[in-house]
C-alpha cells in the first residue's frame, strides 16, 4: 500500500507493538488526526489522489518506455 493512502493510519514501531501485548486499557492507540473530521476527510481524500497521480504517472512512464522498443 502506497504510504501516501495510509494517511490516517498510526505507523507503530517495533517497541510499541511489543508493548501493545501488556496494554489492556488500550492506552497506547494512538492516530495520526486533524482537528475537524473535514480537514481529516481532505487531507486523505487528497493524499488518495495524489497516490492515484503517482500510479498513473509510473503506468504512463513505464508504457512509454515498452512502446519505444528495443533502443537501437
Amino acid at each position: 500500500m502506497n504510504l501516501l493512502s495510509e494517511f490516517l493510519f498510526a505507523r507503530s514501531s517495533f517497541l510499541e507493538g511489543v508493548a501493545r501485548l501488556w496494554d489492556l486499557g488500550n492506552f497506547l492507540n494512538e492516530y495520526n488526526d486533524a482537528p475537524t473530521p473535514e480537514q481529516a476527510d481532505l487531507a486523505a481524500t487528497a493524499a488518495d489522489w495524489r497516490a492515484v497521480g503517482d500510479d498513473l504517472r509510473a503506468a504512463m512512464a513505464s508504457f512509454e518506455e515498452h512502446a519505444a522498443g528495443p533502443a537501437s
